[in-house]
């Protein structure tokens, strides 16, 4: 399996690669107050790429970390309940033998 994953990330920056050599023209990207930027095309693509990464991550870690007190929580309870059933156990009755 680690080879076959190899063989398609391989496959994959090829793509890739061959994608970048062909897109290097110049591009304009074109902002407010006639502010512009001006570089290769595939640098353009991957800033962005990046840009959308980073914020994909920020917009989810909020969420991250509130599972994660609602896990600790739980497992709290849980454990709570747990030690509460074992300190409640019933003790077998003293009655001897039936006979």
């Amino acid at each position: 399996m680690k080879f076959l994953s190899s063989i398609v990330g391989l496959v994959l920056f090829i793509l890739f690669f061959g994608f970048a050599l062909k897109n290097t023209q110049e591009v304009d990207l074109h902002f407010f107050l006639n502010y512009e930027l001006r570089g290769p095309l595939v640098l353009m693509l991957l800033a962005f790429f990046v840009a959308g990464a980073a914020l994909g991550i920020l917009a989810v870690t909020p969420t991250v970390f509130r599972h994660r007190r609602e896990r600790t929580r739980h497992e709290d309870t849980i454990q709570a309940l747990q030690n509460a059933k074992v300190a409640t156990a019933p003790q077998p009755d003293s009655v001897g033998p039936r006979g």
